[in-house]
């Protein structure tokens, strides 16, 4: 098979190579084809990958290219892991909030509306490009912010495209690493959207195994979401949060902290990735060895802000070696793959339409659901009916997504103005039109989207 990478220059690249050397069973991965619009960074992510097949006769034959046409034709599957506007973008996105005192971040808040304004017409691009060349392939979406993102690209592939993030698998496997119990037999009642969920149940055997923790609250806090939100706040909600609901829960909390900091995720990774490109390209010595180094300080500074550090003295030591759970990503992409065109039935939390599986939400919208996946696609499955509390948000994000979408289809200013005006993080209209002023100003991206419609 064949498999394509949109974005293949960056971090997660070297990740899914090697769960794809790891991979022994039938229709495996014999070619991928990375994409990228930087060839400095292409080179690089292919010394690593070369490093990491060294001396291994079977694996999958590695094309790097430029060319979206010769990346994408004949695909089987196609991941999505692009950044535009680059990390110069990322720190617009946070700057122009934190300067009005709103939030800062890529997938949350004003940064994520303003990242998902200028992505959505490049990965609608390549959409059609997978539709015309790769009329079979699945696409599934890393780009953030995913739920967004896999919502915009429905009506052009359907349900061959989906999205993916493993923050609420990862939180399914802290769970059971931390009640000893195996992962594979837990079965998590997880609903929401994309970095805003909870999960309300989980069930080991048919038990559930939440109410046992939830009480206690010593051993809940040494969980990283009780890190996060503290023992007493997850016994109140009755649930445990999704780590990015630290941004609305905590609202006031985190634009302090990133203020006080000085320094924001963005600019941070800014410094560390050019380090990383630069080192890699003009010093000796093992580029795996370096990647790894490199992604355990990425993952040391991750949500620093929401666990007691900054991003250049995070609260945690870099992890010394690469934990299998950092490699999330990767694994339930695969797992995926594997699901689909193995036939082997696997149940995973995903970005899928909702076809009733939430209660109240809209059928074609897409959720954070476990869903059953197999040859014939991916089913979300049904859950209980949401309290007020999480419908309430969940229905106020969605409509903000929506407008955002249409905003960054038709190049409506009006749809992009209610999108920041709407958000739950924005207080106010005046303060929504200085973000869109501010972001249209400072990302040419972001400006093209509504002088390219108006033009057209």
């Amino acid at each position: 098979m064949k498999l394509a990478i949109l974005g293949g220059g960056g971090f997660r690249t070297p990740f899914v190579y090697q769960a794809l050397l790891g991979d022994i069973g039938p229709q495996r991965v014999t070619e991928v084809a990375l994409l990228d619009s930087d060839r400095d960074k292409l080179d690089g992510i292919r010394r690593i990958l070369d490093e990491l097949a060294q001396g291994r006769t079977d694996a999958p034959r590695v094309v790097t290219t430029m060319d979206e046409r010769e990346a994408i034709e004949d695909a089987d599957f196609v991941f999505a892991a692009i950044r535009v506007g680059g990390i110069a973008g990322r720190r617009h996105d946070e700057h122009v909030a934190l300067d009005l005192g709103v939030l800062g971040q890529e997938t949350t808040g004003p940064g994520g509306l303003s990242y998902a304004l200028r992505t959505i017409p490049v990965m609608r691009h390549y959409a059609e490009v997978i539709r015309e060349y790769a009329p079979g392939a699945y696409l599934l979406n890393f780009t953030n912010p995913a739920g967004i993102i896999t919502e915009s690209l429905q009506p052009i592939l359907g349900d061959r495209v989906l999205g993916i993030c493993d923050t609420p698998s990862g939180l399914v496997r802290r769970a059971a690493t931390l009640l000893g119990l195996e992962f594979d037999r837990l079965q998590p009642d997880y609903l929401g959207l994309n970095h805003l969920g909870w999960m309300r149940r989980l069930l080991y055997d048919g038990v559930d195994v939440l109410p046992a923790l939830l009480a206690d609250g010593e051993r809940l806090e040494s969980l990283e979401e009780g890190e996060v939100f503290g023992a007493e706040w997850i016994q109140a909600l009755g649930a445990i949060p999704n780590e990015y609901l630290y941004y609305y829960y905590f609202n006031r909390d985190a634009v302090q902290n990133v203020l006080s900091s000085g320094l924001t995720r963005g600019d941070f990774l800014a410094q560390t990735q050019d380090e990383f490109f630069h080192g890699l390209a003009t010093e000796a010595g093992s580029a795996v060895e370096r990647w790894r180094a490199a992604v355990a300080r990425r993952d040391a500074s991750y949500m620093a802000e929401a666990k007691g550090g900054t991003q250049d003295a995070p609260a945690r030591a870099p992890l010394s070696d690469l934990d299998p759970v950092m490699q999330g990503y990767a694994g339930v992409a695969l797992d995926v793959m594997h699901a689909i065109s193995r036939n082997e039935r696997s149940t995973m939390i995903l970005n899928v339409r909702n076809r009733g599986a939430i209660p109240g939400m809209p059928d074609d919208a897409v959720v954070e659901v476990p869903s059953l996946v197999d040859a014939g696609g991916t089913h979300p499955l049904a859950t209980a009916a949401p309290n007020a509390h999480q419908l309430g948000l969940m229905l106020q994000l969605k409509d903000v997504e929506r407008h955002v979408i249409r905003a960054a289809t038709t190049g409506d200013r009006d749809e992009a103005l209610l999108a920041f005006a709407l958000h739950p993080l924005v207080d106010s209209v005046t303060t929504a039109e200085r973000l869109l002023d501010g972001y249209i100003a400072a990302i040419p991206e972001v400006a093209a989207v509504f002088t390219e419609r108006r033009a057209g």
